[in-house]
């Protein structure tokens, strides 16, 4: 019975939990950025310069047999998802910004002291 315990107390950690629904999001946000750079991307920004090398598709662009169209498509998608993770997160932290406190007063004692300083310097 305690082996079941302590798996139910690992498994129902809100770590992970949490780290479960991540890689779920991050899968389907994967596919959007996909969907983003072949369906959006390519046929906007690669058309011209596809149109020109007469290629219908990015995956076409070959070198002494080297398909590097499919790499440069990995690498636009790359770059879009670490610019929206660099954006949320930036959100993110502006959002949790902590408050500056404004700086406490002199304590019960600082005060104190300060007195005693003073009157030994009248006297």
């Amino acid at each position: 019975m305690g082996i079941v315990q302590e798996f139910k107390e690992f498994a129902f950690k809100g770590n992970v939990v949490d780290l479960a629904v991540a890689v779920i999001i991050g899968g389907a946000f994967g596919k959007i950025i996909t969907s983003f750079v072949d369906d959006v991307i390519t046929p906007l920004l690669l058309n011209p310069a596809l149109e020109a090398a007469n290629l219908k598709n990015i995956s076409e662009l070959t070198w002494n047999g080297v398909k590097y169209g499919n790499f440069l498509s990995a690498i636009i998608s790359f770059l879009i998802i670490a610019m929206v993770l660099f954006m949320l997160i930036k959100a993110v932290n502006k959002v949790n910004k902590p408050a500056i406190e404004a700086p406490a007063g002199p304590s019960n004692e600082e005060v104190l002291l300060a007195e005693i300083r003073d009157l030994l310097k009248n006297k």
